[in-house]
């Protein structure tokens, strides 16, 4: 019977995380997908273009600076916290580090938008030396309230593993996001003649708008569940007492080393806001230099994020499992999930750094048709990507193992070596190096991605005794190569028989297919991580009729 009970309970830990995988990669893909649309009408919206990017999106990374100072990492650290004290019971303490948890970074945040308001002048003007960005600034700043209440909400229901509602009021607020973008974008421009700062700063007030929606939407959801977890409250066991010093302490203790990190990422973001228009001005005129920044930030950035939302929900999920497992004592299945989020990443990583290099400059004519520069800056920031999701998921398991201080470590590393590139490379004119200028930014950003992960995977290895060597990239790669080999071949036999944007979808499509059945070929997948796939089970009898496995 013992055996019976925990073969069941083993089955539900791992549809419970099948489940959550599901539902947050959904998220994500539908988030990104709105999120590109939103960036494909602004950057070809007649009056933003890339001029328009480079002020939003100057004013938007000093903003993500302050969230994550507001917010110290609290959606990691509340939902670690949390997913400790239900895995020995004590849904009383779980429950009492939320509440102090939204007081207290509610004030902080408060506190910083008051901040970012205040001193937009300063920053728009001297740091980043756009000044058009400050009306966005101003805009942007009530929103970092806002937010550092809904990190501290979406934390709390992740450490209970009820990462629906996370997934929904991102999804509710990117829709939100794009349809007042569009609404406020169209009135401003038949109001203002096409006044591109004028313009920035009304999608800078979408964003907060937004974020006012979503904080909407989990503040009405929590207050649906509140009897059942006072229920849960009323049966809960293995409370400790804990004063409110105490429990502030405790979630400083974990979320001010996890902030850090964040915090290393945001201004890793803002090296490039405060050094490549600074930079180009040297042999360049400010126009120029703002529409190159432009280019970066606007559009490269936002394709080479795309393929990481197919990562981010293992990554989030990582963080509870791996906390839980700590708690329990029982690391096996949490090396299991490890092992698998990692290969995943490999393989969703490789193919869509390569794709993004040879269909570089046809995906920016496809996508951004009146503004299709930037081919050479996306084909140098795609190399990134892989090291990226990996860096990623390493970052969850440390987070999880309580090694809160490592990545930030790391970080502090690859930012002071990407601080080092840009303030020389971005000064050099790129007729004279091909790496000079712009080139010189996304250059130094895959150099800090590539020394971070290797930092972080040699700790991990040390920490967890998962064996992550090179070998594990070998088939991925073979299977890279003739997927590459199949797009190339697809896309020029095509070319000349339908239209290039028609051609460029259907080569995509056939790379992936190709991809896939290449992935169940070489047996890249254990017969343990095709039985983690959704429809595992059967998938796998599949293949054993085919004799593949």
């Amino acid at each position: 019977m013992k055996k019976l009970k925990e073969g069941k309970q083993r089955k539900l830990k791992k549809s419970s995380f099948l489940k959550n995988i599901i539902v947050l990669l959904s998220a994500h893909l539908f988030i990104k997908v709105i999120g590109v649309i939103n960036k494909i009408y602004l950057t070809n919206r007649e009056g933003f273009g890339d001029e328009g990017n480079a002020i939003y999106s100057s004013a938007f990374q000093i903003y993500a600076l302050f969230l994550t100072i507001s917010s110290m990492g609290i959606p990691n650290a509340v939902s670690k916290l949390v997913s400790e004290r239900l895995a020995i019971g004590d849904s009383r303490g779980a429950h009492k580090v939320f509440r102090i948890a939204i007081i207290t970074f509610g004030l902080v945040g408060f506190f910083c938008s008051i901040v970012l308001f205040t001193f937009s002048h300063y920053i728009s003007c001297n740091l980043i030396q756009i000044p058009e960005a400050e009306l966005s600034l101003l805009a942007l700043s009530p929103a970092v309230f806002f937010v550092s209440i809904t990190s501290v909400i979406k934390g709390y229901f992740n450490g209970r593993e009820n990462l629906n509602i996370g997934a929904n009021s991102q999804t509710i607020e990117q829709i939100f996001r794009t349809i007042i973008t569009i609404g406020l974008i169209e009135y401003i421009a038949q109001n203002t003649g096409l006044d591109t700062r004028v313009m920035a700063g009304g999608a800078a007030i979408a964003t907060t708008l937004s974020e006012i929606v979503c904080f909407t939407y989990l503040y009405r959801y929590y207050k649906s569940v509140k009897r059942e977890i006072a229920n849960e409250i009323e049966h809960s066991v293995n409370y400790k007492y804990k004063g409110i010093r105490k429990t502030i302490k405790d979630i400083l203790f974990v979320s001010i080393p996890m902030s850090i990190a964040p915090i290393l990422g945001g201004i890793n973001k803002n090296i490039d806001s405060m050094t490549i228009v600074r930079g180009l001005k040297n042999f360049m005129t400010e126009t120029d230099a703002k529409l190159q920044y432009g280019i970066l930030s606007g559009k490269v950035d936002t394709l080479i994020a795309f393929p990481l939302s197919f990562n981010a929900a293992f990554s989030s999920i990582l963080i509870p499992s791996v906390s839980a497992a700590k708690a329990s004592g029982n690391f096996t299945v949490a090396k299991r999930k490890i092992k698998f989020s990692l290969l995943i990443s490999i393989l969703i990583g490789l193919p869509s750094t390569v794709g993004l290099i040879i269909l570089a400059e046809p995906i920016l004519k496809l996508l951004f048709p009146n503004q299709p520069d930037g081919a050479f800056l996306l084909q140098i920031s795609a190399i990134s990507i892989t090291f990226m999701m990996l860096s990623q998921n390493i970052n969850s398991v440390l987070h999880g193992l309580g090694k809160t201080i490592v990545p930030a470590i790391c970080l502090g590393l690859g930012s002071i070596i990407k601080l080092f590139l840009n303030t020389v490379l971005v000064k050099i004119n790129p007729d004279i190096f091909i790496l000079g200028g712009t080139a010189g930014a996304a250059f130094s950003t895959v150099i800090y991605h590539i020394v971070t992960f290797f930092l972080e995977l040699y700790i991990m290895q040390k920490n967890m005794r998962i064996h992550f060597e090179l070998k594990n990239f070998v088939k991925p790669i073979v299977a890279t190569i003739m997927m590459a080999v199949c797009l190339v071949f697809t896309y020029n036999s095509l070319l000349s028989i339908i239209s290039f944007k028609l051609c460029i979808i259907v080569a995509l499509i056939v790379a992936v297919i190709i991809y896939a059945i290449l992935i169940l070929i070489l047996r890249i997948f254990s017969e343990a991580e095709i039985k983690m796939l959704p429809g595992g089970e059967i998938l796998y009898r599949v293949l054993k009729i085919l004799r593949i496995y």
